[in-house]
């Protein structure tokens, strides 16, 4: 390639480049300028809307100034008149503490006034009583002792015939209505009045088998005292045993155990084992079916399960040879019932009523009075106060309640009915020699015979060292000193006879 083509190209292409050099410089420029203007316009546009913001912020701002202004006015004015209201009132308390100031200051001028008064008639009244006592020849103490014991000598008989006759028109009245609500109550309610009593003798088929239950060196007899915790008493009676035991429920245990193995025929430790925990397993699921037989039947439900078993516990209780269970149930119907009579709360009366001898079903494993035990025990099953008071109200002399006296009432009335309890003969003469000996102990007492099976005492006493009113007072201190110390079905009477016999001979 020749010198003057490079030449010619080079040359092109620095002429080229300045045009493209040129062109892009003028187009440039031209957009430059564009973008100025349309900036200075914008700019324009912005000062114009700011002006016309700030004028309108400038009205609005006109405009809350103005109102807070009035309302800072308002305000004012409701200060102004408060202020007033206070000034005008304090001047009213200054003024009537002043007048109340004046009428304290009269008030203790008087008081001193009185006080010196009756300063005056204190030592006029000193003075005549010291001129009556230079007179009479007593003091005042003798005097008014001598005249106490005179109004006493003439009205005593007067005060024995009032009381007599006051009571018997009271009791007559109280008597006759209750007998009509008690009367009310037990129509109403049909009960067994046979007494139930626990089966402590197994029936054997023959007296081979009573071999068999001893086992050889005893041990058939020894793993079922030990497996139940009872005695088993084998003697001459043909074809029976006994079941003795302090426990009703663990005696429940053993009969069903022998009447199992009686049943099998094969009687040997492991047998007696096997047949003593499907007595348990029985017995259990009986007492559950009693409690909920008890509850469905009286409508109460909401009872926590232990607690219906415990309550089925009593169902092998007795008490007097009286069936806890069916006691609890009958004490529960009839407080019902008196409740309807008396317009108490008959929710209470029924569950306080089926409840309240709980106490019984733990009273032989845990210490204590079965009152004290069944109050506790209904607290810890969440029983309300008013119920769990039943417990302890059906042994009080007098319940704070209106329902724990229905209960109380309740109870001695299903306690008291003919055939419901039965005591042994130790028992029973025990309890007549306690009536006595509570009688004879108190002073001026000559005998003492408690008749008609314990209902009735009656109790002599020295005419001489015993008044009317004394013996009066004699048999409220014995009935009340019986209710307290002893325990007992029903009620007992107390009867205080006093006599003077005067015998003289004509000769």
């Amino acid at each position: 390639m020749s010198l003057i083509t490079i030449l010619s190209t080079l040359g092109a292409l620095a002429i080229g480049a300045a045009i493209g050099w040129y062109l892009r410089k003028s187009r440039a420029a031209t957009l430059a300028h564009s973008a100025e203007a349309k900036a200075e316009k914008i700019v324009a546009e912005a000062k114009s809307k700011e002006q016309e913001i700030l004028l309108q912020a400038r009205e609005k701002s006109i405009v809350i100034i103005d109102k807070a202004k009035a309302e800072e006015e308002t305000v004012r004015k409701e200060l102004r008149v408060e202020k007033q209201r206070l000034v005008d009132r304090e001047g009213t308390f200054d003024k009537k503490l002043l007048e109340l100031e004046d009428k304290q200051e009269k008030l203790q001028e008087k008081l001193k006034q009185v006080e010196g008064v009756k300063a005056q008639i204190e030592q006029v009244r000193q003075q005549a009583i010291e001129r009556l006592q230079t007179v009479a020849g007593l003091t005042r103490e003798q005097a008014v002792a001598e005249l106490l014991k005179k109004v006493e000598e003439d009205s005593q008989e007067e005060l024995i015939t009032r009381i007599r006759k006051l009571q018997g028109t009271t009791q007559e009245e109280l008597d006759r209505q209750a007998r009509t609500m008690v009367a009310t109550a037990v129509q109403r309610i049909a009960a067994s009045h046979a007494s139930d009593i626990n089966t402590t003798v197994v029936p054997l088929p023959s007296d081979e088998m009573k071999g068999r239950i001893i086992g050889k060196e005893g041990r058939n007899i020894k793993t079922l005292e030990r497996l139940t915790g009872i005695d088993v008493i084998i003697d001459e009676t043909p074809n029976a045993l006994t079941v003795s035991g302090f426990s009703p429920i663990r005696r429940q245990v053993a009969k069903r155990a022998l009447d199992k193995l009686i049943a099998d025929g094969r009687i040997h430790p492991a047998r007696i084992e096997e047949k003593v925990e499907e007595a348990r397993q029985e017995l259990a699921l009986d007492i559950r079916k009693a409690g909920d037989d008890v509850l469905y039947e009286m409508g109460i439900t909401g009872i926590d399960p232990k607690m219906v078993s415990i309550l089925g516990r009593l169902k092998y209780r007795t008490s007097y040879g009286q069936n806890v269970l069916v006691h609890s149930t009958e004490v529960g119907y009839l407080a019902t019932l008196l409740a309807e009579e008396l317009g108490a709360d008959v929710s209470i009366c029924k569950k306080g009523g089926l409840f309240h001898d709980i106490g019984k079903a733990i009273d032989q494993d845990m210490k204590g009075a079965h009152t004290h035990l069944g109050y506790e025990l209904m607290k810890k099953f969440n029983f309300p106060e008013n119920i769990a008071y039943m417990a302890i109200a059906h042994h009080e002399d007098n319940p704070k309640t209106l329902e724990g006296i229905i209960v109380k009432v309740a109870d001695a009335i299903s306690g008291s009915r003919p055939g419901a309890r039965r005591e042994s003969a130790e028992d029973y003469v025990k309890r007549l020699e306690d009536l006595e000996k509570i009688a004879t102990a108190f002073p001026g007492v000559e005998h003492a015979y408690a008749i008609q099976a314990g209902r009735e005492l009656r109790v002599f006493v020295k005419p001489q060292e015993i008044d009317d009113l004394s013996a009066y007072e004699l048999a409220k201190n014995v009935a009340k000193r019986i209710e307290a110390e002893m325990q007992y079905p029903g009620e007992v009477k107390v009867n205080v006879i006093r006599e003077t016999r005067v015998v003289e001979y004509a000769r």
